[in-house]
């Protein structure tokens, strides 16, 4: 609304626009015209002087607009109005909005638009200082006008500004858009900078460059950001601003349709708390640079994957000294032309280092947190999150748990990106608490919004990993503990029975597949050994040779192609260990007679067979909840007919392990192996009066029962009642709720996430609004198959609450990530440990060779390491 109003001291009419609010704002009532924008203490004014057009001189008088919490004005001469002019930052209460000085010579008359090659208008801030309450007239207009602040600020001033705060939205900007387009507030410059050119105002000196930013402080406090708003003019604003300058009639339309525009492309730009920083020195600048040639080596060496010690020390000769690779590649760019570097190294000597491991250290940890934070970052602008830890590895001599995040990007794809390591620690209640305070505080995730954990774990640490599930789970009921979709549920619950015996067999099998994976030679030999025990079933056989050349162990039914493996792996080593001539290498003869040895052992023999049987309830039920979206929904509701048959076995183990342990029995005759008790068993026992005990009887006490009885627990502890609720929330996929006929009721299985969706009242009408779209679709039309399509169709967003709902069921970790690239975290994280030795792995390097697509902000680095080891 337009509103004019003449003064009565003969000052100028003053014509005001009101402007929308910020949308980060609480509203603030409306104040009439008459009375002066600054009366409300604690707020900023900016004020606002166009150069008239040619042929209207600009009149003099005091004209500005009120920036703050609440409504906003312009207040331009009688008969101009400006609807989207260059407006200042949304300054918080304190702050100076820095606007540039007006012209040496207002009276020279220049173009209505800065697009037709005129200058846009000038534009200066006051602040009004005073508490709560108080008018700007208690303090008298001089006192006033004594906070005004202006800055010159040409082209080329800021793109330095861009240089500095490196911005990402503003890098492709040019010089002009930057000068005509943003405003930057006091607070980034240096007092010396700012003096007193008379006793009404305070200036910016000509030379005067923003340098003060501070890019370091949301890593220690990720989650509290100051905001600054920062908003972008469009040509069509400027064009509603030259209908206003030549008088049209429907100028108020466009000013309001310009605003909405300008209000859509806002900018928004985090900073954390800024320091005060003097101007860079020759020395210092040289010490950045210096820096920043360091990380550059130090950010190459990872993503190539290449170690910082390129020998050992200790095998060198003493008084020898040879490089290692970090220092080498310094050499190379100092010969190569740096000469940063070169004037650093020229007066040192020869056999001293560059750089010490001190100083590495301190800089990957750098490169790492640097890294870390690109997608950490991801992972806080999509909220919901779920976390999985992969197999315990050895970096150094040291164990490490591998930790994942799944999230849904801005793109609606769900990925699955690798985080960093955490040390293992072997007492579960501190890696409880490490694990814990590792997310939370060094990485800064909120665990609120944590919606799913899941660990893939070697045998013996399944254990200590489900108390760190039943910890996090206590404290956070939301993130629900599941399967993850990388592993085979049969695996995942075989590697998790807590027998010594079930250990062993596993990591039996393990060694056994990657020998035959290691040498080509070997494959072909247990082909040509498969060959001859299956002549009479030779699609047995062709198969069999088949999963021989893929990783078998990883399979749903692993268990029961070792059985029918078993014989041929046996004929293959023995003919290998026993081979007197030169075809094969020392390593591998020695291997095949270790494991050798190992296959033919009775214990592990029946240990195989009865995991066979056990697992054999749930082969489908996992394979499903590998499948589609579809077959993972139906798994959900086959779960009671899995517990049931199971339970079934439990009641009757007496008779299946009759079955099993004759299985075991017929397969050890085929191998020459005989029956008996453990040998450690046989020796506990000599000196005990009962010698009764059977070796049916034994592995019936010592594997069966145990197995069987940890099998259904587990099922019963990861298969939750939130976890099966989650699950049947997937009727929300058409292709689903098609098999349905259409008749779902996700309203009752969606309670779990209430919380997380924007219009939890709306949630009933939404659905049953989703279920007609779908039922009465066109005949062209396919209904989507997966989470994924139905996060990618175009209309999803008319359907907030199921959009909400289906991003936190799609990071859930049994569910498949649909697109194998978005999975790359993990494939990297193993093809990392394929192809570096134990000894020579970093933690540090790691995330930058698995991370290596991640933009790297050296500058960052380089003032991040300047502030904590100045």
């Amino acid at each position: 609304d337009l509103k004019g109003q003449r003064r009565r001291s003969g000052g100028p009419c003053r014509t005001s626009v009101r402007l929308p609010t910020a949308p980060a704002r609480a509203p603030s009532p409306t104040w009439p015209s008459s009375v002066s924008p600054g009366t409300r203490s604690g707020e900023t004014r900016a004020r606002a002087l166009p150069t008239p057009p040619q042929g209207r001189q600009r009149r003099s008088g005091r004209e500005g607009v009120r920036v703050g919490s609440g409504a906003v004005r312009w207040l331009l001469p009688s008969g101009l109005a400006s609807p989207a002019g260059p407006q200042p930052d949304a300054v918080p209460e304190g702050d100076i909005a820095v606007g540039r000085r007006i012209p040496p010579h207002p009276q020279q008359p220049v173009s209505a638009s800065p697009h037709l090659g005129g200058e846009p208008p000038h534009y200066w801030a006051e602040r009004v200082s005073g508490g709560p309450g108080q008018a700007a007239g208690r303090e008298g207009p001089a006192a006033a006008r004594s906070r005004q602040l202006s800055w010159r600020r040409p082209p080329a001033l800021c793109q330095r500004w861009v240089e500095n705060c490196r911005r990402a939205d503003l890098e492709g900007k040019t010089p002009d858009q930057l000068n005509k387009h943003y405003r930057l507030c006091a607070k980034h410059f240096e007092t010396s900078m700012i003096c007193r050119s008379s006793p009404y105002r305070t200036v910016l000196r000509d030379d005067a460059v923003p340098t003060i930013f501070d890019l370091t402080s949301h890593l220690n406090n990720p989650r509290s950001r100051h905001r600054k708003r920062i908003k972008e003019l469009v040509s069509f604003s400027w064009r509603c601003f030259s209908h206003f300058l030549v008088g049209e009639a429907f100028g108020h339309e466009q000013a309001t349709q310009g605003l909405n525009a300008s209000n859509e492309q806002n900018a928004v730009s985090e900073e954390g708390p800024e320091e005060k920083a003097a101007p860079l020195t020759l020395e210092e600048r040289e010490k950045k640079d210096y820096l920043k040639s360091l990380f550059e080596i130090l950010i190459l060496m990872g993503k190539q994957n290449i170690p910082l010690d390129g020998h050992n020390v200790d095998e060198l000769p003493e008084g020898i000294f040879t490089s290692d690779n970090f220092q080498a590649l310094l050499e190379y760019r100092i010969n190569a032309g740096d000469e940063v570097l070169r004037k650093r190294f020229e007066m040192t000597a020869v056999n001293l280092e560059y750089c010490s491991k001190t100083q590495q250290k301190q800089m990957l940890e750098i490169c790492e947190s640097c890294v870390r934070e690109e997608t950490l970052r991801e992972v806080r602008d999509s909220h919901f999150f779920s976390l999985v830890t992969d197999e315990v590895v050895d970096i150094a001599g040291e164990e490490h748990l591998p930790v994942l995040v799944r999230f849904v990007d801005d793109s609606h794809n769900l990925r699955e990106e690798f985080i960093g390591f955490l040390p293992y620690e072997a007492d579960p209640e501190i890696l409880a608490v490490k694990f814990h305070t590792t997310i939370t505080e060094e990485w800064g995730l909120n665990m609120e919004y944590c919606r799913g954990q899941a660990y893939i774990v070697s045998s013996g640490f399944a254990s200590k990993m489900k108390i760190v599930a039943t910890r996090l789970l206590e404290k956070y009921p939301q993130a629900v503990y599941t399967l993850c979709s990388s592993c085979a549920l049969n695996v995942w619950l075989a590697k998790s029975v807590p027998v010594v015996g079930v250990s062993i067999a596993l990591g039996t099998m393990e060694e056994v597949c990657c020998l035959f994976h290691q040498s080509p030679q070997l494959l072909v030999e247990l082909d040509n050994t498969i060959s001859v025990l299956f002549q009479d079933n030779e699609a047995k056989g062709n198969e069999l040779k088949q999963i021989c050349r893929s990783q078998w162990t990883g399979r749903h039914d692993t268990f029961e192609v070792l059985v029918d493996l078993v014989q041929a792996l046996v004929l293959c080593l023995d003919a290998v260990s026993s081979d007197s001539s030169v075809r094969w290498s020392n390593f591998i003869v020695g291997r095949a007679f270790v494991l050798s040895s190992a296959l033919t052992d009775f214990d592990f023999i029946v240990t195989i067979v009865i995991l066979k049987n056990v697992l054999s309830f749930t082969r489908a039920f996992g394979k499903n909840l590998q499948g589609q979206t579809i077959d993972v929904f139906f798994a959900a509701s086959s779960l009671t007919a899995v517990l049931h048959s199971l339970n079934e076995v439990m009641e009757n183990i007496e008779v299946y392990h009759e079955f099993w342990f004759e299985e075991a029995t017929n397969l050890a005759g085929k191998l020459d192996v005989k029956i008996k008790l453990p040998g450690k068993f046989r020796r506990a026992q000599q000196r005990s009066l009962d010698s009764d005990l059977t070796s049916e009887n034994y592995y019936k006490e010592i594997l069966s029962v145990p197995t069987v009885e940890h099998i259904i627990q587990e099922l019963k502890d990861i298969f939750s009642e939130q976890h099966l609720k989650a699950l049947k929330c997937l009727s929300l996929v058409p292709s689903v709720m098609g098999q349905l006929k259409f008749s779902t009721s996700e309203e009752h299985h969606a309670d779990t996430y209430k919380n997380d969706l924007p219009n939890p009242d709306t949630l009933s009408a939404e659905l049953h609004c989703w279920r007609i779209k779908w039922k009465h679709r066109g005949k062209d039309i396919e209904l989507p198959a997966s989470i994924y399509e139905v996060l990618h169709l175009p209309d999803i967003k008319f359907f907030p609450n199921v959009y909400a709902l289906l991003k936190v069921l799609c990071i859930l970790p049994v569910m498949k990530v649909e697109n194998e690239k978005y999975e790359m975290g993990r494939k990297r994280l193993k093809a990392y440990l394929k192809s570096t030795s134990a000894l020579s792995r970093s933690s540090n390097l790691a995330l930058l060779n698995i991370n290596f697509d991640i933009k790297h902000d050296l500058d960052l680095m380089v003032d991040t390491y300047i502030k904590l080891y100045p």
